[in-house]
C-alpha cells in the first residue's frame, strides 16, 4: 500500500468527535443552474441556426429560379370548387357530330336538342365512325354550366373541357359553336 507524506488534514482535533472523512456539503440549488445555463445555451444555439438558415434558404434557388420558403406559417385550406347548375342557353351556339354509322343521328340529336331551346347550328358526320360515349365538349370553362344542360337534355352524356373545338388563330369567336356534341354508339335509338 502506498504512503503519503503527512499532512494537516491528519491530525483531527480530538474535541470535533468525527469518524472517517467528510466532504462539505454543495451548494444548494446547484443542479437548477447548470439546468438554467444549459438551457440557455440550447435556446441560443437554436435561434442562431433560424437565424442562418433563413439568411441562406433565401439565397438557395432551384430549377426555374424560384426560392423555396423554409416553412408555411398558415395551414392551407383545401378549396372545393362547386359544379355548376346544369342551364340551356338558347344564346349558345351548339354544333352536333355523328360518330357512329347510323345514319341521320346527328339530325335526330339536333332536333331533340332544338325542341328543349338549344341554338343548334351545323350537323354533321364526325371524323371517325367508332365513337363510343356521346359527349359534350365545350373549350371555355365559363360554358360548363351550358356543357351539362346539354348532357341533361341528352339523357346521359359525359361532359369534357378541350380545345379541340376552339376557335383557330385569327377565327372570330363569335362564330364558333360553344359547345359540341358528339354522339357515340351509346346513345338510346
Amino acid at each position: 500500500m502506498a504512503s503519503y507524506p503527512r499532512d494537516r488534514f491528519d491530525d483531527i482535533p480530538d474535541d470535533l468527535k468525527r469518524v472517517g472523512a467528510h466532504r462539505a456539503a454543495g451548494p444548494r440549488r446547484r443542479g437548477l443552474v447548470v439546468f438554467a445555463w444549459a438551457l440557455a445555451a440550447t435556446l441560443a444555439l437554436v435561434a442562431a441556426g433560424v437565424i442562418a438558415l433563413t439568411v441562406i434558404g433565401e439565397g438557395i434557388a432551384f430549377e426555374g429560379g424560384s426560392v423555396l420558403p423554409i416553412a408555411e406559417t398558415a395551414t392551407p385550406t383545401p378549396t372545393t370548387e362547386a359544379t355548376p347548375e346544369p342551364v340551356v342557353d338558347a344564346a349558345i351556339l351548339v354544333t352536333v357530330l355523328n360518330g357512329t354509322n347510323t345514319a341521320g343521328l346527328a339530325a335526330e340529336v339536333a332536333e331533340r336538342l332544338a325542341d328543349d331551346g338549344w341554338n343548334v347550328g351545323s350537323r354533321a358526320n364526325a371524323s371517325t365512325r367508332d365513337v363510343e360515349t356521346t359527349t359534350v365538349y365545350y373549350w371555355d370553362p365559363v360554358n360548363e354550366g351550358a356543357a351539362l344542360g346539354a348532357a341533361q337534355s341528352l339523357g346521359s352524356a359525359e361532359v369534357r373541357l378541350s380545345e379541340n373545338y376552339a376557335p383557330q388563330d385569327g377565327e372570330d369567336p363569335a362564330g364558333v359553336a360553344r359547345l359540341t356534341v358528339v354522339v357515340g354508339a351509346d346513345y338510346p335509338l
